[in-house]
């Protein structure tokens, strides 16, 4: 219970960078679109070297100390990758929802209020990142959730600022944009405390819920993300920020690992 506590209370910490980040719409709702551009591409490369050394590096590390030979440890790495991107690609398809730039997608609903499409958006974004946070405190080395739970927070700031803004930019109020901004980070607590779960009934899992987490964060990165800056032709502020939020987040994780 302690670590399927410590894994909620991290990822809810991180998760509070959504609304901390909206904040600033209090006082202006006109940042350069260039800067939004930064900041999309920022919380891409926080997503990906999370991915990369918080996730697979780890997820792979605990495959082999379970007696795994090399190759059934990429085995289980890769198809648990798999499944992970499955599951979000599952959800995109399944659950009505709606992005800023990219438009509906989804099955169509009747008599279902915009703005829930965007929160549905918003969470199937989020419950990843707080998936990896939980995952990252089941395991034995505390340090890489810590570096999760402070890389995906910092990544959640800015993030924040961008879909408050595009909130604003569609005319919803103020008192909307920032609630939404807040409840949408709420779910990655419920994001941690099932993959602490998971976890801390079966060390066994390590791995496969190390590798889902990946492998559903790498969805939202080429599918969300990379998308979403293209289409506002933002490809070289956001190369930029994917470029700055990789170095941050692998700083992040090599100094605290």
């Amino acid at each position: 219970m302690d670590v399927i506590l410590t894994g909620s209370l991290a990822s809810l910490i991180a998760g509070l960078g959504t609304g901390i980040g909206a904040l600033p719409i209090l006082f202006t709702h006109n940042i350069q679109h260039r800067l939004q551009g930064i900041f999309l591409g920022f919380g891409g490369g926080v997503m990906l070297a999370a991915t990369s050394f918080s996730l697979i590096v780890p997820g792979t590390e605990a495959a082999l100390a379970q007696g795994n030979s090399e190759t059934v440890a990429a085995l289980i790495v890769g198809m648990g990758i798999i499944l992970g991107s499955a599951a979000l690609w599952f959800a995109h398809n399944h659950f009505p929802h709606e992005h800023f730039f990219k438009g509906k997608e989804g099955p169509t609903l009747k008599n279902f209020k915009r703005i829930w499409l965007f929160v549905i958006a918003i969470t199937l974004h989020n419950f990843p990142e707080g998936l990896a946070v939980g995952v990252g405190f089941g395991g034995s080395n505390m340090a890489n959730g810590i570096a999760l739970a402070l890389g995906i927070g910092v990544q959640n700031v800015p993030e924040g600022l961008v879909v408050a803004l595009g909130l604003r930019e569609l005319n919803y109020s103020i008192a909307y944009a920032l609630g939404i901004a807040f409840i949408t980070g709420l779910v990655e607590p419920v994001g941690g405390a099932i993959g602490a779960g998971i976890v801390s009934v079966a060390q066994t899992f390590l791995p496969w819920a190390m590798a889902f987490a990946a492998g559903a964060m790498l969805f939202v990165i080429v599918d969300e993300i990379i998308p979403e800056i293209a289409r506002k032709s933002y490809e070289q502020e956001g190369t930029l920020g994917i470029v700055a939020g990789f170095v941050c987040m692998m700083f992040l994780d090599i100094a605290l690992g």
